[in-house]
């Protein structure tokens, strides 16, 4: 699915590299921005339609038109597994357990964590019923934990199969806030800032710049300015954070600042990973929070500021607890009982109980919601009953440039004023209708804006704390216009730098290009259409076992591929080597966010026609080469790659900065 996914940028590409990323403060708006409430909602409706079919069809593709076993080449479906444990924990769910029944790993699949899957009988046709329905808890090489509300009553004893299905209710939540966007929504808590976000009236700061005390000492000039501007923001600001430049950091520092000022903050972002990021970053200190969201979907370190987790604490939800028990006993009572009489009176009783029981339970929530400064969720996740009738004072969307617009809204609408923090330079939205993409619904609200208002509403943080100067040189001068620094304690840090890391040909070099041009390793297609090379995968596992033998753990490693298919041969590969267990394999869309200390990349691409795909999408390229803390190493063919202007310069630049081997030096 990576390869799908990837081309949701192709089309934004042209003009990132002519100027400062979202223009300039006097840059004039093109028609393609000037976009009105109206024209938003009418153009959105169909785009989401068409996003919403072509999930439900790859789905059905799936469980209905596949044999099961090309479901599982495709990587939508796992075949042929075994319940090995049962558990019973995590606010109430259930844990299944599954692993292989042949061989000791999972086979290559696109399943991740928070996917609702169904699980089936192995020999189950594609019309059989499911015997139950989950989500994604926990994957690893050997075994993936499937969260179920209710244990299925038969069939865990037998080979069993997981299908992904779509989630249609992310699109409900998402046709639902376009419908109250057209209504008008001038009534509500953001009446004021609608207008400024279609572009009709101008943002608005105070004068001069606002002073705080940070609870974090250790801000630099660039993100102590961005704090200060988002605190004077009166409607809108875009926190603009190139890679490693503590983006995060700063917004945990507004929400801080905006608590103790006063103000309820509503805090998304697009990916629950990002959103129990804050949570567990802000848990250190002494702010009031709750954490919205399937408790399978959350990271367990922070169950404990779950809602789920709150509510039980509650004196609302005890005597919730009361009553329930008390209806317990009256059931009893209701199916010994022959009186028609006395079976009447129960049953009234039984009906009070049950809407005392349901009122309780809601006042908890209630309670929580009402008591919390911070409420933290996903954005789908806002729309949720629980915040229904709650307004904020801002709304804080961290990640916004990989988030839909459509989707934004669902917590924009909620609040007076909105910081926006993310990249439009790295990987946009998922998008897989190749027409809705073509539409313009991967254009995220972060994008829009850049281009509308440029540095009037944009502030962008300089110093970064991730990379050896030379890895981030490369991305600072091609997408940001050279304005990156490097902060003195990772400026020159080397791989040897490590405790128990030997000074080596492997581990000296920041850089390392290693070239399969004329080596006989050409690209080739799996049955789901993703390329993959054989050659590549086994001279970057090659390095690997370099790294390692120099002292290199290997979870201070990661090997990433633009394609799916080449995933699942590296990590075939690494099974066989268990020195190699974790060292971390994934496509560049899945290590966003991500950073370890040594890169490995592998392009795939290697053909006579020179064709390089979505490889030519820079953003892809930049999240790539941006995780990488001391020492980034490509491995790709120069000849194919070259012929893309953008991947020429960076090889150039690889070749002339770093070293340069061929990759027949690492096939031997």
């Amino acid at each position: 699915m990576a390869e799908k996914m990837a081309t949701s940028g192709k089309s934004h590409n042209s003009k990132e590299k002519k100027s400062y990323p979202g223009g300039g403060k006097n840059s004039k708006s093109s028609s393609h921005d000037e976009m009105t409430l109206d024209k938003f909602v009418s153009k959105m409706l169909p785009l989401i339609e068409l996003e919403k079919e072509a999930e439900i069809t790859a789905s059905k593709d799936t469980i209905a038109m596949l044999k099961p076993e090309v479901a599982q080449k495709r990587g939508c479906a796992i075949l042929n597994l075994k319940c090995a444990d049962v558990q019973t924990g995590l606010l109430g769910k259930t844990l299944l357990e599954l692993q292989p029944n042949r061989g000791d790993i999972l086979p290559p699949h696109k399943l991740t964590p928070h996917d609702v899957v169904v699980l089936k009988s192995n020999k189950a046709d594609s019309t059989s019923a499911a015997l139950g329905q989950g989500v994604v808890y926990r994957l690893k090489d050997d075994c993936i934990t499937v969260a179920v509300d209710d244990i299925p009553e038969d069939g865990l004893n037998s080979s069993l199969r997981l299908e992904k299905v779509a989630n249609e209710v992310t699109y409900r939540r998402l046709k639902d806030t376009l419908v109250e966007l057209s209504k008008g929504v001038l009534q509500g808590p953001a009446a004021d800032l609608v207008p400024v976000l279609f572009g009709s009236k101008r943002p608005t700061f105070s004068q001069k710049p606002i002073s705080f005390s940070p609870f974090n000492k250790g801000l630099d000039n660039s993100q102590a300015a961005a704090v200060s501007k988002a605190l004077g923001a009166h409607d809108v600001l875009l926190l603009h954070g190139p890679p490693g430049t503590g983006k995060t950091t700063a917004v945990l520092e507004i929400i801080l600042q905006e608590v103790k000022r006063g103000s309820k903050v509503l805090a998304c972002a697009a990916s629950n990973i990002a959103v129990d990021n804050m949570v567990e970053r802000l848990a250190c200190h002494k702010v009031k929070l709750v954490r919205l969201g399937h408790p399978a979907r959350l990271l367990p370190q922070i169950l404990e500021s779950s809602l789920d987790a709150q509510v039980l604490k509650g004196d609302n939800s005890s005597l919730a607890n009361d009553i329930r028990k008390e209806i317990k006993v009256l059931n009893s009572k209701f199916l010994k009982t022959r009186d028609r009489k006395s079976r009447g009176e129960l049953r009234r009783e039984l009906r009070q109980l049950g809407k005392e029981e349901r009122k309780r339970q809601q006042q908890a929530i209630s309670d929580v919601i009402r008591d919390s400064n911070v409420i933290l969720t996903t954005l789908t996740g806002a729309l949720s009953r629980q915040l229904q009738d709650v307004s904020f004072d801002v709304v804080i969307i961290d990640e916004a440039a990989q988030a839909l617009e459509v989707a934004c809204w669902i917590a924009l609408l909620k609040g007076r004023r909105c910081i926006l923090a993310g990249d439009h330079l790295q990987l946009p939205p998922t998008i897989q209708s190749v027409e809705a993409d073509k539409g313009g619904l991967g254009r995220t609200l972060f994008e829009r804006l850049a281009a509308m208002y440029g540095n009037e509403v944009m502030v962008m943080l300089t110093v970064q704390y991730r990379m050896h100067h030379l890895i981030m040189e490369w991305s600072s001068q091609e997408l940001y216009g050279g304005k990156i620094q490097a902060h003195g304690s990772v400026n020159r840090h080397t791989l040897y730098d490590l405790e128990d890391v030997q000074k080596a040909s492997a581990t000296e070099p920041t850089l390392i290009l290693i070239d399969s041009s004329g080596c006989n390793m050409e690209e080739r297609k799996d049955e789901g259409d993703s390329s993959f090379n054989e050659g590549e995968a086994q001279v970057a596992m090659a390095h690997a076992k370099k790294l390692l033998d120099a002292g290199v753990n290997a979870s201070e490693i990661g090997i990433i591929t633009p394609y799916a298919a080449q995933v699942g041969l590296l990590r075939t590969m690494r099974a066989e080597d268990r020195r190699l267990s974790e060292l971390e394999i994934s496509t560049v869309d899945g290590f966003q966010g991500r950073e370890k200390e040594a890169i490995i990349i592998s392009m795939v691409r290697s053909n006579e026609k020179n064709e390089v795909g979505f490889l030519n999408d820079r953003r892809r390229m930049n999240v790539a080469v941006t995780r990488a803390r001391r020492q980034c190493c490509i491995v790709c063919d120069s000849e194919t790659v070259s012929s893309d202007s953008f991947l020429k310069r960076l090889v150039e630049y690889f070749q002339e900065i770093g070293e340069y081997y061929s990759a027949m030096d690492y096939a031997s």
